[in-house]
């Protein structure tokens, strides 16, 4: 591995945040999976959750993003929305449902500087009920079109943006950063892929 590329692994592993999470549940489409993995890799988000509890295991990952950003995630499987939750809230002190009810809230409106987790539901159906009974609250973003919903993967987009400006505002990129529990075997994986 060239020095210059440990550095970059190096800058990149101080800015992961594992104060937050995005959970995907049953998302379809996996250009969607692999749109949404790209952009938490982009603002240092490392561990992502994927709960599955309605398809086809087999293949679920069959498509592979030009991007690869996927093999610089830690990627937590679920087929179980319990099991996926109570595992949350050993690492996350909120979890927000991405819902258009009367009692969400704007995602400008949430604390991104606390530790929180978001859940974005399908494509079709959006978050199940059991996974909002099992949350701390819901989340919109608000819009004024006439069609009330955003695809998954934008919509992530923008919810995590939301946060990684309040985080940077916050230092947590910077002077506040809290170092990633598991960074040095991350560091170690990602030099493995950088040295094949």
């Amino acid at each position: 591995m060239t020095p210059e590329r440990a550095k970059k692994l190096e800058e990149v592993i101080t800015k992961r945040q594992h104060g937050l999470t995005v959970v995907m549940e049953n998302v379809h489409d996996p250009h969607n999976i692999y749109a949404v993995m790209r952009t938490c890799d982009a603002v240092g988000i490392q561990d992502i959750y994927v709960l599955n509890t309605q398809l086809p295991k087999e293949g679920y990952f069959g498509i592979k993003s030009s991007s690869s950003a996927n093999k610089w995630l830690t990627i937590h499987s679920f087929d179980n929305v319990s099991d996926c939750f109570a595992e949350l809230r050993t690492k996350y002190q909120s979890i927000y449902t991405t819902y258009l009810g009367e009692s969400s809230k704007s995602v400008y409106d949430i604390n991104f500087t606390n530790s929180i987790a978001l859940v974005f539901g399908n494509e079709h159906k959006g978050v199940t009920k059991e996974a909002r009974d099992l949350a701390d609250g819901n989340f919109i973003i608000p819009q004024v079109g006439m069609i009330p919903s955003l695809n998954i993967s934008v919509a992530c987009a923008v919810a995590i943006y939301e946060a990684f400006r309040q985080r940077k505002a916050a230092g947590l990129y910077d002077h506040n950063a809290q170092p990633h529990p598991e960074a040095e075997q991350i560091k170690t994986l990602w030099a493995s892929f950088s040295a094949s």
